[in-house]
């Protein structure tokens, strides 16, 4: 699904906004998260899961063609962790496998 795909559904089913304002109300959805996430801060949305931002240490790894080795260098990782409630819909209502 694409942001304009998301402002069109909320267009659809709301109605109280106009395409603008729906327009609007996503790319603050999206800032508000993305500036939440810069400052190393958690995002908890209930029902569907949390973002969480991870910091991964310098390590050293294999270049895959030479097998020499080279360092990764430090840097944060975004990760998501879904919901048991957003894990069982996506399964058709089954327990998580």
């Amino acid at each position: 699904m694409t942001r304009a795909e998301i402002v069109q559904t909320i267009y659809n089913r709301v109605g109280a906004f106009s395409k603008r304002e729906a327009t609007d109300l996503v790319e603050l959805v999206f800032e508000t998260m993305k500036e939440t996430l810069e400052r190393g801060e958690r995002i908890k949305v209930s029902g569907f899961g949390n973002f969480v931002l991870r910091d991964k240490h310098t390590r050293v790894g294999r270049n895959p063609q030479t097998g020499g080795a080279l360092e990764i260098p430090a840097h944060r990782v975004l990760t998501f962790k879904p919901s048991v409630l957003l894990r069982e819909s996506v399964n058709g209502g089954k327990g998580a496998a």
